[in-house]
């Protein structure tokens, strides 16, 4: 049976809190290509005060059609402070 969407996004946010021991922020992407499902979520690696400096971080998490943990990886911290531009 095959895995729908909802359920690959709560899988990976809840393995990658386990495994690395975060805090779920947001969900950023998801996209599947020959590895697998990518999915993109931004943890809170530190509490700060104020809130604004906390610590965020992006990461990529890829999983397998079943919604297993293949790999992951840390992509780029930020503080909660700091604006993207977002390109369009």
């Amino acid at each position: 049976m095959a895995i729908i969407v909802p359920q690959l996004i709560e899988k990976a946010r809840t393995q990658l809190s386990e495994l690395t021991g975060l805090e779920i922020g947001s969900t950023l992407a998801i996209s599947k290509d020959e590895r697998g499902w990518r999915v993109s979520v931004e943890m809170v690696e530190k509490h700060s005060i104020p809130d604004s400096m906390d610590i965020l971080a992006n990461y990529d998490i890829w999983l397998d059609e079943d919604g297993n943990v293949l790999e992951f990886n840390r992509k780029r911290l930020r503080k909660r402070i700091d604006t993207e531009e977002v390109e369009e």
